[in-house]
């Protein structure tokens, strides 16, 4: 398949001459060329370009994929559901190598070590105008979860993703967290931005009309294209309501398939769904919605190697922070897809040359704040990494922080996606730990809750990610549990799924009628009080020197 032998091509060729030992990234990086990862021959006469989820990291970075991520119902076992060795094997993928290191967590740190970090804006600048180089129509489709995620996007509202994709200059975008810098924030931005900003799904809540744009028309490669809209479907369930009054969301399967329908009147010979649902909502969309070609998914972070099909609906996964570039050559004939070349580019940033355009703008974008954001807090001996079903190392730390910050008994994080990682012996900077924090509702709160409060939590986030009807899933891992443990059995209906919810420190069982001193942060509720909370974790930092992370073993999954 066209799809797996490019993205192999420079993996294998780089294998060979890596051989089996661990030799300097200098010198691997040598031999693995930005043209063995960029050439690819082109198919058909359409080429749709993908970037998604890049969560406003303009430089390089490092990012570990999951080690865990369950599917459940018709999911279970399919990808992206499938991860380490099991996902190797499924792809054909060999272990130590380049795509091995890109696409899963296994010997993460000895090959992070070995390639060196992924992302960074100018090198996707290299690798967009080395794709329009080759197909000069080729239509670039940014999949939301842009402008949020670090220092700089928090403290210019944004302003510093704006630019840096107004220069790379996408033909699209849809939304998520874009709303959590505020209605009149991000309409300001819409206004100005020289490309549509699409949401089929978004509407007017009082004049149950749509909000914005739906889809916009291109012609491309004599081929009339639609390009739909999906913006995240759950935004006032996961994220503050409040920050955008007078929206409403939704999956809005009826809506898609009018859609659907009315840009095949207007004559579409190609519809494309540049979505933020999620990608087992997709796949179900996809199964139950006629006429849509190719769905871009976004906001679960994940990256496939080759689409996966639903009927005649192609599905394209394509990462997150900057570390995948797709690409997806369609031959379109008569208003049907004939075939397809398809390309994941993972973004090595000791391979791929910076665009000196693209470098020019981060430097300047930075600059004000360079001094705050190298100033080095302490250092960690442990990994840090936030992506998991159930916990991550970084949300360890940050729930170690708010209780001992804090004084409480028990912390929450939430279960966000976004957020790099840092190695064994890294320095940890005010930019790492703004990084895994930084949003528009960082307040810790410290509040008292019942026993039975807490398990109804954990059992309303859990049927949040594991109901087997995709369309409940409102996005987001497991919320993260610091100083309590608990079992979860993923086979059970809500109400039934959390159990044996333990006090660690006192190794007692949680008390439903007992009132337990909590800390967390990110309410979705208005008027939250309590410090931000990177003031919180950059404090106990600065107090503990050296971050050393005991392994989390507080979370017992059963019916995996």
């Amino acid at each position: 398949m066209i799809a797996r032998r490019d993205f192999l091509q420079a993996g294998v060729a780089a294998s060979a001459l890596f051989g089996a030992g661990r030799i300097p990234a200098l010198a691997q990086s040598q031999s693995m060329t930005e043209n063995a990862l960029l050439d690819m021959a082109p198919v058909g006469n359409v080429t749709l370009v993908h970037v998604t989820d890049i969560h406003a990291q303009l430089r390089p970075v490092w990012f570990r994929e999951p080690s865990i991520n369950l599917g459940v119902g018709e999911a279970k076992g399919k990808p992206p559901h499938v991860t380490g060795a099991d996902f190797l094997k499924m792809f054909g993928l060999k272990p130590g190598s380049p795509e091995a290191y890109a696409l899963t967590s296994e010997d993460f740190v000895a090959l992070a070590r070995e390639y060196g970090r992924m992302g960074g804006m100018d090198r996707v600048a290299t690798v967009v105008k080395r794709f329009r180089a080759d197909r000069p129509e080729a239509l670039l489709l940014d999949g939301g979860d842009t402008w949020q995620g670090s220092m700089t996007a928090l403290r210019t509202q944004g302003q510093d993703m704006v630019n840096a994709m107004n220069l790379l200059g996408p033909d699209a975008m849809t939304s998520h967290w874009e709303f959590t810098l505020g209605i009149d924030r991000v309409n300001e931005i819409v206004e100005e931005l020289p490309f549509p900003f699409l949401g089929a799904n978004i509407f007017d809540a009082e004049w149950d009309e749509p909000a914005y744009e739906a889809y916009e028309m291109y012609e491309r490669g004599g081929v009339k294209i639609a390009v739909i809209g999906q913006a995240f479907p759950y935004m006032p369930i996961a994220n503050p309501g409040w920050m955008f009054p007078g929206l409403s969301f939704g999956i809005r399967e009826e809506r898609m398939a009018e859609v659907v329908q009315e840009v095949r009147d207007e004559g579409a010979e190609l519809v494309v769904l540049l979505s933020h649902n999620g990608f087992d909502v997709d796949r179900k969309l996809a199964s139950r919605v006629e006429g849509i070609d190719v769905i871009l998914c976004g906001h679960t972070h994940d990256a496939l190697p080759e689409p996966v099909k639903v009927g005649n609906t192609l599905l394209v996964a394509s990462g997150s922070n900057g570390k995948f570039v797709s690409r997806l050559d369609l031959d379109v004939q008569g208003g049907e897809v004939k075939g397809f070349g398809y390309r994941l580019v993972p973004v090595f940033s000791d391979v791929i040359t910076p665009d000196p355009e693209m470098a020019a703008l981060i430097g300047a974008e930075r600059a004000p704040y360079e001094a705050e954001l190298a100033e080095v807090i302490g250092t960690t001996d442990s990994l840090l990494y936030r992506r998991g079903n159930f916990n991550g190392t970084f949300d360890d730390l940050i729930c170690q922080a708010l209780i001992e910050e804090r004084e409480a008994d028990i912390a929450l994080s939430p279960g966000f996606r976004w957020g790099p990682s840092l190695l064994p012996g890294d320095p940890i900077t005010r930019e790492d730990i703004h990084n895994a924090t930084s949003m528009t509702y960082p307040n810790a709160y410290r509040s008292e809750m019942t026993g039975q409060f807490l398990h109804e939590i954990l059992e309303d986030v859990a049927d949040n990610l594991f109901n087997t009807d995709p369309y409940y899933q409102q996005g987001g891992d497991m919320v993260r549990v610091g100083g309590m443990g608990y079992a979860i059995d993923v086979t059970k209906p809500i109400g039934e799924r959390i159990s044996e919810m333990t006090l660690l420190r006192t190794g007692e069982p949680i008390d439903p009628a007992k009132t337990y001193t909590v800390a967390g942060w990110a309410s979705v509720n208005e008027g939250t009080e309590g410090p931000p909370i990177w003031d919180v974790v950059e404090s106990y930092v600065k107090r503990v020197g050296t971050v050393a992370l005991d392994p989390n073993n507080a979370v017992a999954v059963r019916g995996a």
